[in-house]
């Protein structure tokens, strides 16, 4: 089954009047503008994981360092013929840090051991479980492949090859290849230091049980926590800067004092155009404010823009709005930042298990998850305000900006939560 497309005249989920970028024009702005902000530093390879490489890292040793043998069994020159191949064994053997420096000659054999150098004179290794062994003599009681068991030396990575590049966030399985290619010491980025703070006169702090409960109109801040997770997750040093009620002059001040000090900025709360959303109004006035009304779903008012030169990533006060465009916006540019390439999220086609009308004009987000039967569902609301919906999800559906009919069945892009982690 495929999409169904419709169109309709004049039909749009977004108000006119107004100059909507959409999501992929933003992003392509966004890749253009961002450039690696933070210096290299030398530190020891132990120390490297999530840590973004500042250069080309090249193998000093090859891997493995020479042949070697991948069982424990016996080595031998191939190819031997006869009814029963019958062959005789030297005196010595080859063993993993002890190998056998003289040569091994035809219509002999060696025990050699797993990890063991291979000897001069042996192109193949059978099992000890493949021969019959009588006194001095073995005999092969099946048959062999020539060159089985074998591992050749450089076969994994060779010197002077270059085995990671520039940009690379380095992951646990990389650190057992920079070992095993002599690497002792990397040239990576300095995290990338980014401050957090949400706006906002009614937002506060959660309180212990012995300080007062909330006050009529007030709301526990819940981005900034999960702001601060998602950056400390992502291996950059995610700093609390607080609360900023709405105010002029104190928004001013803590934008100010904070590009002194930070790579990038992050708020949430104060994107829109409203009489006390200071972000996008400082932004626009005084700073430079690049985008801000998005066809996106969730989130169309961000602000994306810089402060004294700094990124500013101005999110919207919703919570799910929040998560969202800091997956799809902020995410891949604050790796820029931080000296990685450009992320682009993985995602795959799997049939729906949900019914959705979507009209033309933006592109929309739904939290989903994947059932045990492999379709698609959506979480039931699409309130922004759900943070429920984030802990239920395992994932975002991505719609396209056009007008969708989609039927249960229908093959539908989702991107797991697991393709924005850095690691």
């Amino acid at each position: 089954m495929t999409n169904s497309l419709t169109k309709r005249k004049n039909c749009s989920a977004l108000p006119s009047g107004v100059n909507w970028t959409p999501v992929d024009d933003v992003l392509k702005q966004l890749r253009k503008r961002i450039a690696v902000v933070v210096q290299p530093e030398k530190i020891s390879f132990h120390d490297c994981n999530g840590r973004v490489l500042a250069e080309n890292i090249s193998a000093r040793s090859s891997n493995p360092p020479y042949t070697n043998s991948a069982v424990d069994g016996f080595g031998f020159y191939a190819p031997v013929t006869g009814a029963l191949v019958k062959l005789t064994l030297v005196d010595g053997r080859s063993a993993a840090g002890k190998p056998f420096t003289q040569e091994v000659q035809r219509g002999y054999c060696i025990r050699i051991f797993t990890g063991a150098v291979i000897p001069d004179g042996v192109n193949t290794v059978v099992l000890n479980e493949e021969v019959k062994l009588s006194g001095n003599q073995i005999t092969l009681s099946k048959p062999y492949k020539i060159g089985s068991n074998i591992r050749k030396a450089g076969e994994d990575c060779r010197k002077g090859q270059i085995i990671f590049e520039a940009g690379h966030i380095v992951k646990p399985q990389d650190l057992a290849l920079l070992s095993a290619a002599g690497i002792s010491e990397v040239s990576v980025r300095r995290r990338l230091k980014v401050g957090v703070f949400s706006t906002g006169n009614e937002v506060t702090e959660a309180k212990s049980s012995k300080k007062k409960k909330l006050s009529f109109g007030e709301i526990y801040d819940s981005n900034r926590p999960m702001l601060l997770a998602l950056l400390n997750k992502w291996n950059f040093e995610a700093v609390d800067l607080g609360i900023v009620p709405d105010d002029v002059e104190l928004v001013r001040s803590i934008l100010n004092a904070a590009t002194k000090d930070f790579d990038a900025l992050i708020t949430s709360g104060g994107a829109s155009n409203g009489a006390e959303d200071y972000i996008s109004k400082l932004l626009k006035q005084e700073g430079s404010l690049h985008n801000w009304r998005i066809a996106v779903k969730p989130g169309r008012p961000l602000a994306l823009g810089e402060w004294n030169g700094v990124p500013i990533f101005g999110l919207p006060g919703n919570p799910v709005a929040a998560f969202v465009c800091t997956l799809i916006f902020a995410r891949p540019a604050l790796g820029v930042l931080a000296g990685a390439k450009w992320h682009v999220p993985h995602g795959f086609r799997a049939p729906s298990y949900f019914k959705k009308d979507k009209k033309s004009g933006r592109r929309e987000y739904l939290r989903a998850r994947l059932n045990r039967h492999g379709r698609v569902e959506a979480f039931a609301s699409e309130g922004s305000g759900l943070i429920s919906s984030l802990v239920w999800s395992n994932g975002l559906v991505e719609l396209p900006d056009e007008e969708l009919e989609l039927k249960i069945g229908e093959p539908i892009r989702f991107i797991p939560y697991s393709s924005f982690d850095f690691s």
